[in-house]
């Protein structure tokens, strides 16, 4: 976990997979950053390591991740993603044990190490509530609760799942941002979740398959914002 990192609730994330890429993906991200202002939400976007150059330095206020990392050192490590060409590429953090790159928890405690040492943030991925654990206990920035099944199913985790992971991870680390996620196809989904008590909302499949994804990405930070001004009203 990095001590001076700053990211501010609430907080969305896009994942576009490797559905964009080039000039789509950066005018998405430019858009992106228009919404951030527009509605006073940090966003994440991870992104492929080919495009994190050419983004981050045509982008103000979003925050640039990779969608992995290795833990090597510098040195041998041939097709391999290093922490510290991820940073000085412009990426502020990493992603990592999406569940279409999983890792063993040991991997992923040398990952969250090796980032805390080249100062990028983490957001880790865990797919039930005993990963969600074990992870929590290595201490990273964000934990992305995600059940597997849900992925890219237009079927949101149910209330009872967001409240159990926010109260896992509160007893584990209560510095750690709670993320629990999956199955996000529209803006209520983002809305309902905040509202439930979730650090952020986020999306991949649904935003990087829509026939407009700016104007859906749009709906959903708006939500975002909407259900976290309306939780936090005195």
């Amino acid at each position: 976990m990095l001590k001076d990192y700053k990211i501010s609730e609430p907080f969305f994330e896009y994942g576009p997979k490797c559905y964009m890429y080039g000039e789509t993906l950066l005018n998405m991200a430019k858009g992106l950053d228009a919404l951030s202002a527009k509605y006073n939400v940090d966003v994440i976007l991870d992104v492929p390591d080919t495009e994190i150059y050419n983004i981050a330095k045509n982008t103000s206020k979003i925050h640039v991740y990779s969608q992995h990392m290795d833990s090597i050192p510098v040195g041998r490590g041939m097709g391999r993603s290093l922490p510290e060409a991820l940073k000085a590429a412009g990426a502020v953090g990493v992603m990592l044990n999406h569940a279409e790159h999983k890792l063993t928890l040991d991997e992923i405690e040398r990952a969250i190490r090796r980032a805390e040492e080249v100062g990028l943030a983490t957001m880790v991925c865990a797919d039930s509530i005993e990963e969600v654990k074990a992870i929590a206990k290595l201490a990273p920035d964000i934990l992305v609760a995600e059940p597997t099944e849900l992925i890219g199913t237009g079927k949101p985790a149910d209330k009872a799942y967001v409240d159990e992971v926010i109260r896992v991870i509160r007893e584990i680390n209560p510095l750690i941002r709670p993320f629990p996620s999956a199955g996000i196809s529209k803006g209520e989904d983002c809305y309902n979740i905040i509202k439930a008590g979730s650090a952020a909302s986020g999306c991949s499949s649904a935003i990087a398959k829509s026939d407009n994804p700016l104007k859906l990405a749009e709906e959903m930070i708006s939500a975002v914002r909407r259900a976290y001004d309306e939780r936090t009203a005195k």
